[in-house]
């Protein structure tokens, strides 16, 4: 297991060290922009994507607060669609799966408000029409890829893409992103 471990290490500072600054800029930079203008941030995945999702949403929610007690504190504006298991499956049934994000942003998203595609292929249908619909209602779309960023790039304002068709390395450097992401907005905040 060490060499394994050793290995899988050094993967994965590889692909960290290929990794964007300058899009994880862009990326953040859109997030702090919702943060003081009030906007509401939309986060949407599938499988360990949907995990990360929820990760996402709870670190920028809860995780940037200095004071959790001061309702007086400004705070992000966040929801995860994966966590309403309900409406989920409850599209899914009745429409299809391909609607279960597109349908929530019907009844939420405003012109302004940015909504993140977090996704290894970049080419879920239900990921695609929902950053597609984003897109239609004026929200900033921002995207956490893997692979080349498949299909949903191109749909992107800004995103991030983890050179790497290994599924389980391009969720690990999603969670990552994620917690430097909301780390560096954190500091930034209480700094104010």
């Amino acid at each position: 297991m060490k060499d394994f471990a050793s290995s899988y290490f050094r993967e994965l500072e590889k692909i960290f060290n290929k990794i964007s600054t300058k899009d994880i800029d862009g990326i953040t930079d859109a997030i702090y922009n919702a943060y003081t203008n009030g906007r509401t941030i939309f986060i949407l995945g599938n499988g360990g994507s949907a995990s990360t999702a929820s990760h996402f949403a709870c670190d920028l929610g809860k995780g940037t607060l200095s004071r959790v007690y001061d309702s007086s504190e400004s705070r992000f504006r966040v929801v995860s669609l994966t966590d309403n298991v309900a409406t989920i499956t409850a599209y899914a049934n009745d429409l299809s799966f391909d609607d279960i994000f597109v349908q929530q942003l019907s009844n939420l998203v405003h012109k302004g408000d940015v909504v993140i595609a977090i996704t290894g292929s970049g080419n879920s249908k239900n990921v695609i029409k929902a950053i597609q619909y984003a897109r239609e209602c004026g929200a900033i779309t921002l995207g956490l890829l893997g692979f080349d960023g498949g299909k949903v790039k191109k749909l992107l304002d800004k995103c991030v893409i983890v050179p790497s068709s290994h599924y389980g390395r391009i969720e690990d450097m999603h969670m990552i992103l994620e917690h430097m992401i909301t780390d560096y907005l954190r500091s930034k905040i209480n700094k104010k």
